[in-house]
């Protein structure tokens, strides 16, 4: 095939033929197999952690407004807007003010980060494990979760020793119970 065949059929693609070779193989082509993975893979998993937070930013908005207007839902409501008063968005006031508007932004963009991340280095670990062994089994989804966990821990704004190692050790069960448990489902 010489090069100006693929170039006019590169030309003759729709819009609507990429959206389907998404289901083939994945949003970006990186050239090379594991970089395509840990790419796509922290492109879902960061579109996963923005809905997450701005998800978390309406619940918590919802709740504090129906605190300031309803007083007969009780205590429940006193413990929730409590907890949303010691959120970690502190700018976040539901109100329609630029300072709430930017702390969503920025918490929606740092968590879509930390999602990210760990999806990356979990898929890419796991990926260059089996490659590096020759085997797709619990040992790599282990190490793989125990240095996800790590990674994650450390984009926290105050990590610990004790929190890195709790991460780790909680990265490594989640896999390799997930990689157990998809052999019997």
């Amino acid at each position: 095939m010489n090069s100006n065949s693929s170039n006019s059929s590169l030309d003759k693609r729709t819009f609507m033929d990429e959206l389907r070779s998404f289901d083939k193989g994945g949003f970006l082509d990186l050239g090379h197999p594991l970089l395509n993975r840990i790419a796509d893979t922290f492109v879902k998993a960061a579109g996963i952690g923005a809905v997450q937070a701005v998800s978390r930013v309406a619940y918590f908005t919802a709740f504090e407004g129906l605190d300031s207007s309803s007083s007969s839902v009780g205590s429940i409501t006193s413990d929730v807007s409590s907890a949303a008063k010691k959120s970690r968005f502190p700018d976040l006031r539901g109100e329609t003010n630029r300072n709430s508007l930017e702390a969503m932004v920025k918490s929606t963009g740092k968590e879509s980060l930390q999602w990210g991340l760990a999806g990356g280095v979990y898929s890419g670990l796991t990926y260059g494990l089996a490659e590096a062994r020759g085997a797709h089994d619990w040992k790599n989804s282990a190490v793989a979760g125990a240095l996800t966990g790590v990674a994650v821990a450390l984009t926290a704004e105050e990590s610990s020793h004790e929190q890195v190692v709790q991460c780790a050790i909680t990265g490594a069960a989640i896999s390799t119970a997930a990689n157990l448990l998809s052999h019997i489902f």
